[in-house]
């Protein structure tokens, strides 16, 4: 495997390392749903067209991810919505001027644009036949039906103008609605098993599935209008940029973003062509259109796959050789040490209970976005299953033999080196293999910081319902490891023939 990554590294070489000092560089941001991965493409091709090196890191994570990024750096610029940024960042009341607004990001680096000329809020739909069958015509009206069965997106669950303020001012009696990806709620109430979801207003799926939006009659809902969130230092940085991204102002209206939502959801265009086409149309016709058709589209299938593939098997190895680093010993210590032993196995059983995302938002204010805090996470989920195997291979050696080495007058360090851990070493190569196997799998989730690999095409299929794309990230993921899993099979048995 680590051939196969410096074969990689060397065929393909990270943009990291191969960007031009004399192009501005600029990163745009995009979270995890379909419009904004359409205005993240519009930021990126602009920026492009002024001559900047740009790099567009698509479908993150929640609102804090991606905003924590821009603080830290990470990100230039990306589209958010004022209902979001007073609620959410700002964390004030929803009736905060846009003054206000304006001044309290700057006092945190962050400038903000006027708005791109549509109000996406959040509304709560349900399907027209369930609509009609119990009246339903306005919020208020689910009180009297406490017995609906109740979806919505993980964001929308926790957040301060989401379901915990809805169910306050609206005095709504339903259980506990269940959380789940924005997209699949659709298919949720398309077959059956949903009743009421959260809706953003220019879903294209709103009129495509022929959904009743309920009147939001206590007027719980701020306005979330469309507008440019990006670093103050880009303004000196790449001026250029931020004047193409403010040409956005004002040029996009309610029924052309539903109509640019429904091209990539319905029509399954992709999300570069579509900006392209908007732009080159609304905003300057120099901007050029990507070519389409079965060539290109198998080239860029091959080269994302090859992109993937270098991410993913990055991210799997630079972990697993730091993980097998500290493991090994931290497992030694273990074994010669019982006091500290039982610490260390429950650190790191603990480690292994916290959710991966968690710890991948906990580390964006420290590292960033991107592969190393992904790296940082695959490290942590390693180090159990070695450490757990170190220690159980050294305890498991007969007293008799700890007996004759010291009777042989060995040192520790030798006893160690020439009979404990070669005697242990099929458990740990065990240990390793369960942690290489855990990362191949655990790695798609690094997606939602940017960093790559095949959980790229993976959220981009939940997001499209697109399974074509969730299988081109889902099969090479299982396959890399059964592949994992043979390769550490033959070492294990050639290890145990040389035994």
């Amino acid at each position: 495997m680590p051939i196969l990554v410096v074969f990689l590294l060397l065929l393909f070489p990270s943009p990291t390392f191969a960007q031009s000092p004399s192009k501005a560089k600029v990163t745009i941001g995009s979270k995890a749903f379909t419009e904004s991965v359409i205005l993240g493409e519009m930021l990126s091709q602009l920026s492009s067209h002024t001559g900047g090196d740009v790099n567009h890191r698509k479908q993150l994570g929640g609102t804090q991810v991606v905003y924590q990024g821009l603080l830290k750096g990470e990100i230039d610029a990306y589209v958010e919505y004022t209902g979001t940024i007073s609620t959410e960042i700002l964390r004030s009341q929803p009736g905060i001027s846009f003054d206000e607004m304006k001044r309290d990001l700057a006092e945190q680096g962050v400038e903000i644009s006027n708005s791109l000329g549509f109000n996406n809020t959040y509304a709560i739909g349900i399907k027209q036949e369930t609509a009609s069958k119990l009246g339903l015509k306005k919020i208020s009206d689910l009180q009297q039906h406490p017995d609906l069965r109740i979806g919505f997106s993980d964001e929308f669950l926790k957040r301060q103008d989401g379901w915990p303020g809805l169910r306050r001012v609206y005095n709504l009696n339903n259980a506990s609605p269940r959380g789940m990806d924005h997209a699949l709620a659709y298919q949720a109430l398309r077959t059956g098993s949903l009743d009421v979801i959260d809706l953003y207003t220019t879903d294209a799926e709103i009129q495509a599935e022929n959904l009743v939006v309920l009147e939001d009659d206590l007027h719980y809902f701020p306005e979330y209008q469309a507008v440019i969130l990006y670093r103050d230092d880009l303004k000196y940085r790449a001026p250029q940029a931020v004047n193409a991204l403010l040409t956005l102002q004002e040029k996009i209206n309610e029924n052309t973003m539903i109509a640019l939502n429904a091209e990539a959801i319905i029509d399954h265009k992709s999300e570069r062509l579509i900006a392209a086409t908007f732009l080159q149309q609304n905003i300057d016709p120099t901007i050029p259109i990507p070519a389409t058709g079965q060539r290109q589209d198998i080239r860029r299938a091959l080269t994302d796959f090859l992109r993937n593939t270098y991410d993913h098997l990055f991210l799997v190895t630079i972990s697993l050789a730091a993980a097998i680093i500290v493991s090994i010993p931290l497992g030694v210590v273990a074994y010669q040490n019982p006091k500290w032993g039982h610490l260390i196995l429950t650190i790191t059983g603990i480690i292994q209970t916290i959710p991966s995302l968690a710890i991948l938002v906990f580390m964006i204010p420290l590292i960033g976005l991107g592969t190393w805090p992904a790296i940082f996470a695959l490290f942590l989920y390693s180090l159990l299953p070695i450490v757990r195997n170190t220690y159980t291979g050294l305890k498991n050696i007969p007293q008799s033999i700890h007996e004759s080495a010291q009777a042989l007058g060995l040192p520790m360090m030798a006893r160690l080196l020439k009979i404990e851990l070669p005697l242990a070493a099929r458990s740990i190569l065990a240990g390793i293999k369960t942690a290489a196997v855990i990362n191949v799998g655990t790695a798609t989730i690094g997606a939602l910081i940017g960093a790559g690999g095949y959980g790229q095409p993976i959220l981009t299929g939940i997001r499209l319902l697109d399974y074509g794309l969730i299988f081109q990230g889902a099969i090479p993921a299982a396959i890399l490891a059964l592949l994992v899993e043979q390769v550490f099979n033959v070492f294990e048995k050639r290890f145990t023939t040389a035994s």
